[in-house]
């Protein structure tokens, strides 16, 4: 009887949970099963395995063979786990020692031929196995350099089991055919990325054009629109959400297209979360195996609530709100979006993550992203232009805002109108508006301040500060607060409306530097966010 184990790691959502893979030879007619709660993709593994072994010159035992995926109460999906299970085998087999394997964790898909070919969710496997303590890690090749952001592992690169069991028993490694030619794709990277996964998701990065300067949405190209500039300004320094109303062709799209140009890069820790997401999704580019720029996720307005929160059939896998963490999650034509779809937003709003209960497992998703709405204020689009002639009627206007409802909106801190764009300046003749450098600059010096104060403390933006902490601990000046609290004595601020309030003057105050926020910075909140003018706009205003 022989028996041996190797490890891989099996993931629910972007958490991995390390499994034992183990394999037992006994006497008796040649039998291959395989348990453990594995689904239907990790059943066939087992004619995949063989196949793979005996084309890599490796005789098939033919005994009674078991393979069984510990712990069996974790749901066990995808191919992964195929180097892990030939690896055990071959460890029963004694064609390798099953003392060297023992502690080896193997993540990897293999073909009948022998090729180790990539999987998803490597990041997030290799950090599970990290925290439980694994210091060696064998994956494909084309997933090395994924692999290796984790620190303190050993990462092997394999792309073959004939290359993986010559390491392993200390022979010659064979050489393998190269890849595809240059300007051919190579078919083995194809699991890598989901066809639609990535429907309206982009990760920002920089396009070098000819060998020039790097090609991204510049703010200069905006033509007017100065107070949803100055509002945009405020929502990347702070972290607040943004609501964006107005006629079509006003520039509400390109204004929510250059936020993430203007937010900071990822910090490390937030690179390798959002890696991770994007990695389980099958949207990580190949070549680039960690996202450096906050992600941007614009979703069509017929998209359903699983698709914005995660879910699907089986394991829920990440939705538009985890593809958006650490970025932008822009929702177009907010208002066609169904009501259910909107109204499940509120809870990963406040709370930066989303939890999806289904039949196969609960899964916690990250979801801390910055949401921009636009929306028209009527079907037709005209209600709010002068002389243009708007055919809806005042009931109809009514139920079209109300698309969006109260809950929702009292979770947004800014709420800008945006006007329509004037002749002078669709022609330029007002001068071209600041770059995305120049405001990307005054946001970074922003958020250093916030992150100055709030230094020792889980929370890194105004935004993500609770209200009591603002209204004990980091208090505005005497008085600042008086015309937000009558506003709120009237029913025009909710609870939770002055702690957003308070939590936007936070940032006006940064971004004039000022070290705690006045009645101004207060007027500027109050204004942003109800959209009525107190004459105090142009207090964000660059060198105010």
């Amino acid at each position: 009887m022989g028996f041996a184990r190797a490890c891989s790691v099996a993931l629910v959502g972007v958490d991995g949970v390390v499994v034992e893979v183990q394999a037992d030879l006994e006497p008796g007619v040649a039998a291959f099963t395989l348990v453990g709660l594995p689904d239907k993709t990790l059943v066939e593994s087992r004619d995949r395995v063989r196949a793979a072994v005996v084309n890599s010159g490796a005789a098939w035992p033919q005994k009674k063979l078991t393979v069984g995926l510990s712990p069996a109460s974790v749901p066990k999906a995808g191919a992964g786990f195929d180097l892990a299970v030939a690896v055990a085998v071959l460890g029963a087999a004694e064609v390798l020692d099953p003392g060297v394997i023992a502690d080896l964790v193997l993540i990897g898909e293999l073909g009948l031929d022998g090729r180790v070919r990539p999987v998803r969710g490597i990041l997030p496997a290799v950090l599970a196995a990290a925290d439980a303590g694994y210091r060696h890690v064998v994956v494909p090749q084309q997933c090395a350099a994924e692999a290796m952001l984790v620190p303190d592992v050993s990462v092997l690169g394999v792309r073959s089991l004939r290359q993986l069991i010559a390491v392993l028993t200390d022979t010659a490694v064979p050489e393998e055919d190269p890849p595809e030619p240059p300007g051919r794709p190579d078919p083995i990277l194809a699991g890598l990325v989901v066809p639609g996964a990535g429907l309206g998701t982009g990760i920002t990065r920089e396009r070098a054009a000819g060998g020039g300067a790097p090609d991204f949405p510049d703010l200069a190209d905006v033509a007017g629109q100065h107070g949803a500039r100055r509002a945009l300004e405020v929502a990347a320094s702070g972290g607040h959400h943004l609501f964006l109303s107005g006629p079509p062709g006003a520039g509400k799209t390109m204004l929510a297209e250059r936020i993430p140009w203007v937010m900071p890069p990822l910090t490390r820790q937030d690179s390798l979360e959002v890696t991770a997401v994007h990695s389980v999704a099958g949207i990580l580019p190949p070549g680039e195996p960690l996202v450096a720029r906050p992600p941007y996720c614009a979703p069509h307005h017929s998209a359903t609530m699983q698709s914005l929160v995660g879910g699907g059939a089986g394991v829920p896998r990440p939705g538009a709100v985890s593809l958006a963490h650490r970025g932008v999650l822009f929702l177009d034509e907010a208002a066609e979006f169904s009501a259910k779809a909107l109204d499940a937003l509120r809870q990963p709003l406040e709370s930066g993550h989303v939890v999806i209960a289904r039949a196969a497992g609960v899964v916690r998703l990250p979801a801390a992203f910055l949401l921009v709405l636009a929306a028209n204020p009527c079907p037709c689009g005209r209600h709010t232009l002068h002389g243009t002639g708007c055919d809806c009627p005042p009931s109809v206007v009514r139920r079209y805002q109300a698309r969006l409802s109260g809950p929702l909106l009292d979770r947004v801190d800014l709420r800008v109108a945006v006007e329509p764009v004037t002749r002078a300046d669709l022609l330029g003749r007002g001068g071209r508006g600041e770059d995305t450098a120049a405001v990307a600059e005054r946001v970074r010096e922003a958020r250093d301040r916030a992150a100055s104060r709030l230094a020792d403390t889980p929370w890194r933006l105004n935004a993500e500060v609770p209200g009591h902490e603002l209204r004990t601990r980091w208090q505005a000046a005497p008085g600042a607060l008086a015309q937000a609290e009558r506003d709120m004595e009237r029913g025009l601020l909710t609870a939770r409306g002055l702690d957003r309030v308070l939590r936007v003057a936070w940032t006006v105050a940064d971004l004039r530097g000022r070290d705690r926020p006045d009645a101004l910075d207060v007027a500027v909140a109050l204004e942003l966010r109800t959209g009525v003018a107190r004459g105090a706009a142009l207090a964000t205003g660059p060198g105010s």
